[in-house]
């Protein structure tokens, strides 16, 4: 197993399908306008071909598939199937949850256990603001289905201070009630963000959202895995909650993850726009690929930062969110 001095190795991957989306948060893009697939995109087929090779060399032992927005993509069919048959110990999937319902049959079929859909408020006017697209009774309609199916389901909210501030406790409420976890995940310095005053502006960091969740319901902080990103809290007799507080306490020491963009860059850390090309060795045989794998992987792990996230101009995105 490959690791580095801070004794990191890779466990988790993030496969992007897609570069496309048929959102345009304001967060995620700043002109309003979709996320297009990239230029030569991975096949299904050299995808799971990617993740088997990942699998054994790295020790990968978790899949999430992202996107842009991974259930756009007709890849999905194949490849999720494919992907629920390596024996991983998890497979999940973050979506925006707008064609949840059209491809639910499938990922059921599949036999999903676990989904993190995203969703930064209740309000459809301040969804379609934020969002600048989609519909939220259909969202809400795909995450009851699936909930109905038992999947066990995660709520990604970005809080905005100035579009959902309003939304941190009923959003909580909504969780809660359902028995979803709800994971706040503060605003990071990626793509149009890194410059410019929206970053400051808009930053809301863990010790505020804790104060506001303390007007409303008492917490405990629980243990959660080593390299997790998400701090966890329990509300006690109503359900847990989380914050990834990439910002307020960095998780970078202990980060495990691994993402491969669509068109077939690896990315050891999101904080460093630095790739490494799996597309070559994906035309080579088994043991040629393995060992050119095990190279790129060691260079990649090198990457990473040690201590804190710097931010980056990629748009998250593009390679796996």
């Amino acid at each position: 197993m490959i690791s580095d001095s801070h004794g990191r190795t890779f466990r988790n991957l993030r496969v992007s399908l897609t570069a496309a989306c048929n959102y345009a948060c304001t967060y995620c893009v700043p002109d309003g306008k979709r996320l297009l697939p990239a230029r030569y995109e991975l096949s299904g087929e050299q995808l799971i071909r990617a993740v088997t090779l990942l699998i054994k060399v790295a020790g990968i032992d978790k899949v999430r598939i992202t996107g842009g927005e991974p259930l756009l993509s007709p890849k999905i069919d194949e490849f999720f199937p494919a992907v629920m048959r390596l024996g991983l110990k998890d497979v999940s999937l973050t979506t925006n949850g707008q064609l949840l319902a059209r491809k639910a049959a499938m990922l059921l079929d599949a036999g999903i256990r676990r989904i993190n859909i995203s969703l930064d408020t209740l309000n459809p006017n301040a969804f379609r603001e934020i969002a600048r697209s989609g519909d939220l009774a259909t969202v809400l309609a795909g995450i009851d289905l699936m909930a109905e199916a038992g999947v066990r389901i995660k709520i990604n909210m970005v809080p905005l201070r100035s579009a959902n501030l309003d939304q941190v406790l009923p959003l909580l409420d909504y969780c809660l009630k359902r028995g979803f976890e709800l994971r706040f995940i503060e605003l990071m310095k990626m793509g149009h963000l890194r410059a410019g005053n929206q970053f400051t502006r808009d930053f809301i960091g863990m010790d505020e959202l804790l104060g506001m969740i303390a007007t409303r319901y008492t917490y405990t902080r629980t243990e959660a895995p080593f390299d997790s990103t998400a701090i966890r809290f329990e509300v006690p007799g109503k359900g847990t909650f989380g914050i990834i507080a990439n910002e307020t306490e960095p998780f970078c020491a202990t980060c495990t993850r691994l993402r491969l963009s669509s068109n077939g860059k690896l990315y050891g850390c999101l904080s460093n726009n630095r790739s490494h090309w799996l597309s070559p060795v994906l035309e080579l045989l088994d043991a040629e690929a393995e060992a050119a794998l095990a190279q790129i992987l060691g260079q990649a792990l090198g990457d990473k930062q040690p201590v804190r996230f710097q931010g980056e101009w990629t748009v998250m995105k593009f390679i796996g969110g």
